[in-house]
């Protein structure tokens, strides 16, 4: 078997105080080519130094000051752009990787052009690595057109991003705080296509500190806003959402985790 060409291809990674995260992060990489990252230091203290990775070039970008996850993003997609990167792998600082994720995104997004946003089903674990629920969103592009303002479509950490679709459709914007990946994805798919991988890519954190948990009542009302810009009248999944979405303003988020993995789990 030919060793696959990921030349094109880089994980795009921001964090902020986060050293342990991004090292365990990139360790869990498991690629038969060697593998580009750019992580996005979003103003650390101390600055997040690139660690020493087998099959890794790795490049550190650092913001002035700590802005944001939504600017440390946008910057990053400008950087891979002037590289002249064709794929952004997206994954977040203590998010693990599943073996030859990018070699199967890559090959997906070669064969499919239309595509510019391409996502993989999800093992969502505790920050103990501990199994919660699995998140297996829909694969097919109309199955998700109809789907996209009822529920969470994608998992952020597990896409690859086709980066000229990316620039052309404004980058990653602050416009929406904490919704920042719903954003672009709206856009993105007002003239291309978005896929899941019927399998799974990532082992997402659900950590208590995270943006999820912190910021749960900006990206709740972000979402709210992004729902109502992109209402169908004629669709009913897009009412369910914002129904959906509206609960979230009045339940705890502990009390929805609970819900959500008592559904989930296994």
């Amino acid at each position: 078997m030919s060793t696959p060409f990921l030349d094109d291809v880089a994980v795009l990674l921001p964090a902020f105080n986060a050293q342990h995260d991004v090292e365990r992060t990139l360790a869990s990489f498991c690629e038969r080519a060697p593998v580009r990252v750019l992580i996005v230091d979003d103003g650390s203290l101390p600055p997040v130094v690139a660690p020493a990775a087998a099959n890794m070039s790795i490049e550190v970008l650092r913001m002035a000051r700590n802005s944001g996850i939504e600017r440390a993003l946008q910057a990053g997609m400008d950087a891979l752009a002037a590289r002249g990167i064709r794929y952004a792998a997206r994954i977040d600082a203590g998010d693990l990787a599943t073996p030859y994720r990018l070699e199967k995104q890559r090959a997906y997004m070669e064969a499919h052009p239309e595509t510019a946003v391409l996502g993989m089903w999800t093992h969502v674990v505790d920050m103990q690595g501990a199994p919660l629920f699995d998140l297996r969103p829909p694969t097919e592009p109309a199955d998700i057109r109809r789907a996209m303002l009822m529920r969470a479509c994608f998992t952020h950490p597990s896409l690859m991003l086709r980066v000229d679709a990316v620039i052309e459709a404004g980058n990653y914007r602050a416009e929406y705080r904490a919704a920042e990946d719903l954003d672009l994805i709206l856009r993105l798919m007002k003239h291309h296509d978005g896929a899941n991988l019927p399998e799974f890519g990532v082992y997402y954190e659900l950590n208590e500190h995270g943006i999820s948990a912190t910021k749960r009542r900006s990206q709740v009302w972000s979402t709210l806003r992004l729902q109502m810009k992109y209402l169908r009248v004629t669709n009913l999944p897009d009412w369910i959402g914002v129904a959906k979405n509206a609960a979230h303003l009045v339940l705890p988020y502990r009390a929805l985790r609970a819900l959500k993995t008592r559904l989930l789990g296994a």
